[in-house]
């Protein structure tokens, strides 16, 4: 099955959450969920990552701790959240000798993004000799390394938290930064999306700057266009994207690159107030590249063409 095919699925089933359970504001079809408490509202975010999928082998064990914790903090920056605390779980393939570097590279980058590591859990996956079956897979194979990082954080005091799913026709459409080729070689060695900054002070200041008329926020982690159009989906309105406007990375030539690539960890967020080019607090580049509409869909005009933007990006599932 496809990541977004269960994915609908999953969010289809959930509707009904808010209604049986009172004090789930937000649940599943966000970037985080939220949860209120007797004393307050906390966003909840868990994020995996997996050898062979989001790094390979020969990825530094510091750039594997540092992406691990960084994807999950960027959903609460798209969510307009300070971080508080996370949680760290471990599939560990058999005999795996570096647990203690992994786990202190992971605390190290837990603090630096001020959500300290409080706990978590290890396991190991079986030997070759103890899995199920014949054939002759090798140990790598049965036993990618698999973290799954849990982050508590609580949403902007006063803005509160931004959904992905209300955005309003004549909105416009912004990004922060630039997109496309978070995969290529850089001065890591392994690309941008191995030592991206999730956009914590840009959330925060947007929170700030626009309040109620920050309307709906996620962030880019499978590409422009498919989650341009998750967007659009989740508030059931139609989202137009001008490519020329699409902000491209350096040496990215081609808007559709940069729509598809995914990995970039920028804010997509949807407003009726103009903006400035840059955030004021840090510099970051922010650009209008489209506009919201009543209708459903996600479209990317290409001079007189539009073209679904949709399958643009990844999908789990899909070869």
């Amino acid at each position: 099955m496809r990541e977004s095919e269960l994915l609908s699925h999953i969010y289809a089933r959930s509707q009904d959450l808010s209604a049986r359970f009172p004090y789930i504001l937000a649940g599943p079809g966000h970037d985080c969920a939220s949860i209120k408490t007797p004393a307050s509202i906390s966003l909840l975010k868990v994020d995996q990552l997996v050898e062979h999928r989001h790094f390979t082998p020969a990825t530094p064990l510091d750039l594997i701790a540092r992406k691990a914790v960084a994807r999950a903090v960027s959903d609460i920056a798209a969510s307009g959240g300070t971080p508080l605390a996370a949680l760290a779980a471990a599939t560990l393939p058999p005999n795996y000798p570096h647990a203690n570097e992994l786990f202190d590279r992971l605390s190290h980058w837990a603090i630096h993004f001020n959500c300290p590591l409080v706990g978590g859990d290890i396991a190991t996956t079986p030997s070759p000799r103890e899995g199920a079956g014949g054939g002759a897979s090798s140990s790598a194979q049965l036993s990618p390394l698999t973290l799954s990082i849990s982050i508590i954080g609580t949403p902007h005091p006063s803005r509160g938290h931004v959904l992905r799913s209300t955005a309003l026709p004549g909105d416009s459409l912004y990004v922060t930064g630039s997109l496309g080729g978070s995969l290529n070689p850089d001065g890591s060695g392994g690309g941008r999306h191995l030592t991206f900054d999730p956009r914590l002070p840009e959330s925060r200041w947007l929170c700030e700057a626009m309040g109620s008329k920050l309307h709906a926020m996620m962030d880019i982690s499978d590409g422009l266009g498919r989650d341009a159009g998750r967007l659009a989906a989740a508030s059931q309105v139609r989202i137009r994207i001008n490519a020329a406007a699409i902000p491209l990375s350096p040496n990215i030539t081609d808007w559709k690159r940069a729509a598809s690539d995914g990995e970039d960890y920028e804010l997509l967020f949807t407003t009726p107030a103009r903006l400035p080019a840059a955030c004021a607090e840090t510099g970051t580049p922010i650009t209008r590249i489209g506009s919201v509409e009543s209708g459903s869909g996600c479209i990317i005009a290409d001079g007189s063409r539009e073209l679904d933007a949709s399958e643009m990006g990844w999908d789990h599932g899909t070869s």
